[in-house]
């Protein structure tokens, strides 16, 4: 049971290439999309609600589809300022390219912060949608991802390949 005056979590999932997705939200919009690999379960507290979630089931098969490159959806995921800074900046990463750690600081521009800003990325709570599997390591090797590296490397040759038509 919630705390009073605790947010509600709204959870539902879907299947897609890459294994079920779990999406969750608040009354404020999506806090995250997680894939299989990082082993996330409902909480006994939170609330099924598939309804809340069409808009972003609807553009995620859009995406597996190969017919959306970005999303638009009301995002509301938990984090710092710092945190936030970095995944707005992923958004900007061009669909079907790759940037590094390295890229990513200076684009959120503290260019001796790619510890930090690899931190950041990596608790991008958004799979997918704040992409941050589109960030790699300075020699172009894959890199840490919470899902794993299979993940994240079909979602990088997915979106090379889609891109490519």
């Amino acid at each position: 049971m919630s705390a009073p005056g605790a947010a509600t979590t709204y959870y539902a999932t879907m299947a897609s290439p890459v294994g079920e997705l779990l999406m969750t939200a608040s009354d404020d919009g999506l806090t995250g999309v997680y894939l299989p690999g990082e082993g996330l379960e409902p909480a006994s507290d939170w609330v099924q609600d598939p309804a809340r979630f069409e808009a972003c089931r609807r553009q995620l098969d859009e995406y597996f589809a190969g017919d959306r490159v970005t999303f638009d959806l009301p995002l509301a995921p938990p984090g710092t300022a710092f945190q936030h800074e970095v995944w707005t900046k992923l958004v900007e990463i061009d669909y079907g390219t790759t940037i590094s750690y390295t890229e990513l600081a200076h684009r959120v521009g503290r260019p001796n912060s790619q510890r930090a800003v690899g931190g950041a990325n990596g608790r991008n709570p958004v799979c997918i949608i704040v992409p941050c599997h589109r960030v790699v390591g300075a020699n172009g090797s894959l890199t840490g991802y919470s899902a794993g590296i299979d993940s994240k490397r079909w979602l990088l040759e997915f979106e090379r390949a889609t891109a490519a038509r």
